[in-house]
């Protein structure tokens, strides 16, 4: 019943901008803190962003430190990555996850392609 939608993948260019999209249905959307993740190919995913279910919280990871920003509007029901000066290291799918204060991630998105060519 619970659908994690994402939406903004692409193709662009070292130095442009992005603004991927996770729209939730089937949950309490705004009891959930959202996060944001990526896997290149052959790579583990690693972690990218977080948000709690208020938007007080906020982490990113060192890498995207400065370049990423993370939002939602709970109203809505969707989580928000806006990503500038993008990097061709940062070329990997993107995914969306949902998680209940600190547990494990419970819901993923399908993932989105983001591609940066240089």
């Amino acid at each position: 019943q619970v659908q994690l939608v994402e939406s903004g993948g692409g193709l662009v260019q070292a130095g442009g901008s992005l603004r991927l999209s996770c729209a939730a249905s089937g949950l309490a959307f705004s009891m959930f803190g959202m996060g944001w993740h990526r896997q290149a190919p052959g790579k583990e995913r690693e972690f990218v962003a977080t948000i709690n279910w208020s938007g007080g919280i906020i982490s990113y990871a060192d890498s995207v430190k400065g370049r990423f920003t993370v939002s939602r509007d709970n109203a809505k029901k969707t989580v928000y990555l806006q990503m500038n000066s993008l990097k061709p290291e940062d070329t990997a799918v993107y995914y969306c996850a949902a998680r209940r204060g600190t547990d494990d991630w419970r819901y993923w998105g399908q993932g989105t392609q983001v591609t940066v060519s240089s």
